[in-house]
């Protein structure tokens, strides 16, 4: 950018170049951003009285923009249960003096699980564990807990003295530190 200061050209007016330098850090960078933590604590609070919601996550960019996902232990998140929420954090969360942009979602079945509630609710679905080392394993989600889950899968495997293979069922526990991310398997049918 380049700005015009100490002389007039037809036509324009001729700004103080500290005072365009002001204007411009008051506008790019005194946004006062949104506490991640403080957003936290305010869904929870908003979330303790409901025993079927739970957070997921909360993420807040450069730009403001904050995004609280939510699930529900039991059935779907609905429309109204973010309306409820979004308007619950915006009588806490002044957008006027903090500047953000609030979205309220449910977690997608393509996303990633987050936190344990969301392992708990899937026990007894079809879900897919990509491991790390490049291992994915589509099985029956078994159990969870804090250092990780128990699966059901079948794979091929060839028996001693045998041409064809043969598909083997087997249970598998696999702790968090060997998965990248677990999801449900969605499978689309004609």
């Amino acid at each position: 950018m380049h700005f015009v200061t100490k002389r007039e050209i037809k036509g324009t007016t001729v700004v103080p170049l500290d005072f365009v330098k002001e204007i411009i850090h008051i506008i790019f960078t005194e946004k006062n951003m949104v506490d991640k933590k403080e957003m936290e604590l305010c869904v929870q609070e908003a979330l303790k009285g409901n025993g079927n919601l739970f957070l997921v996550d909360v993420s807040v960019n450069k730009d403001n923009i904050v995004e609280v996902t939510i699930e529900a232990s039991e059935g779907n998140v609905t429309i109204d249960d973010c309306v409820w929420l979004s308007g619950y954090i915006g009588e806490r969360f002044d957008r006027d003096k903090e500047d953000y942009e609030l979205t309220v979602t449910s977690a997608g079945l393509d996303m990633p699980f987050k936190v344990e509630r969301q392992y708990l609710k899937a026990i007894g679905s079809e879900v897919e564990a990509r491991l790390k080392g490049g291992r994915k394993i589509i099985g029956k989600l078994l159990g969870a807990d804090n250092e990780g889950i128990e699966i059901e899968y079948e794979h091929l495997v060839q028996a001693e003295g045998q041409k064809k293979k043969t598909k083997e069922t087997t249970r598998e526990k696999i702790g968090f530190d060997t998965i990248n991310s677990v999801q449900y398997h969605i499978i689309f049918e004609k």
